[in-house]
C-alpha cells in the first residue's frame, strides 16, 4: 500500500448549537460534542483506510472552552498517524463567536480508531507521510501516545518503549 497524506483524510464537519444540544447553562453537553467528534474522526479514519472502522479508544480530551448556545462548532478531523490496523485521529474543535465571526479553539481530542473487515477482523492500513510541521509533530507525538498507553496496559515492557525512554534519557 502506499503511504498517503493526511490532508487526504481530513474531515470538516461545521454545524450550529441548538436549545436541545445544551446544558441547563445554555452550553452544548459534552457528550454532544464526542458524538460530533466521533463521527468526524470515522469519516477521517474511513478516508484514509478505505475499510469500515470501529472506535477502540478515546485516548484524551480537553474540554478547554464552553460552547454556547447558537455558536458555529467546526469540528477538523485527521489521522496523525497509521499503525499496522490502527490509526490515531487527532481532533480539532472550533467555535465561532456568533456575533464577530471570530474562530477560536474551543476543544481537541484524539481518538484511535481499527480498520476491520466485512467480518469485523482488523485488517492492515496504509502507512502516512505527513507533511506540514503541524503534520510531523502530531506523527512524531502518535508514536509516544501508543507506546504509553501499551506500557500503561502492561503490553509492553517500559525498556521496550524506545521513543518514551528517549524522551526521559536525552
Amino acid at each position: 500500500m502506499r503511504p498517503k497524506n493526511p490532508s487526504a483524510s481530513r474531515t470538516v464537519m461545521t454545524d450550529m448549537v441548538l436549545p436541545s444540544e445544551t446544558n441547563p447553562l445554555n452550553n452544548l453537553f459534552g457528550g454532544e460534542l464526542l458524538a460530533r467528534m466521533d463521527r468526524a474522526a470515522s469519516i477521517a479514519a474511513r478516508r484514509h483506510s478505505r475499510r469500515i472502522t470501529v472506535t477502540a479508544s478515546v485516548n484524551h480530551v480537553a474540554f478547554n472552552r464552553s460552547v454556547p448556545l447558537g455558536s458555529v462548532v467546526t469540528v477538523e478531523a485527521a489521522v496523525s498517524r497509521a499503525f499496522k490496523t490502527s490509526m490515531e485521529i487527532y481532533i480539532d474543535v472550533w467555535m465561532e463567536d456568533r456575533f464577530t465571526g471570530e474562530k477560536t479553539k474551543a476543544n481537541e481530542a484524539i481518538y484511535t480508531f481499527v480498520a476491520v473487515d466485512d467480518t469485523g477482523i482488523p485488517t492492515e492500513v496504509p502507512s502516512l507521510e505527513p507533511v506540514t510541521e503541524q503534520e510531523k509533530e502530531r506523527f512524531d507525538a502518535a508514536l509516544r501516545r501508543k507506546q504509553l498507553s501499551l506500557v500503561l496496559a502492561g503490553k509492553m515492557k517500559p525498556n521496550e518503549a524506545t521513543e518514551l525512554r528517549a524522551l526521559f534519557m536525552d
